[in-house]
């Protein structure tokens, strides 16, 4: 099932900000789908298909917001790490 999350908001939000309405949309899925992966509510994946990008897209525009591309906690990071090392 989809489901619409819908914000109202005023012309002067698209002016202030010097996007379309269509523009505006796209920044706010984005913008939503980053900070919930950067908070690890999301995988990469999931984001992705929230905001309608491809994965390797999604990472890529990561850097524009100033979010990290790996989200991984450092016990996960060492749990992978020792995983890789000892099997």
């Amino acid at each position: 099932m989809t489901r619409v999350v819908q914000i109202p908001y005023g012309d002067e939000i698209l002016f202030s900000l010097g996007l379309s309405p269509e523009q505006f949309g796209e920044e706010a899925k984005l913008l939503l789908a980053s900070k919930l992966y950067e908070l690890g509510k999301l995988t990469s994946g999931q984001a992705a298909r929230l905001c309608g990008r491809g994965r390797v897209d999604f990472l890529a525009a990561l850097a524009r917001l100033g979010v990290p591309a790996c989200n991984l906690r450092p016990e996960d990071a060492d749990a992978d790490i020792d995983f890789g090392l000892n099997g």
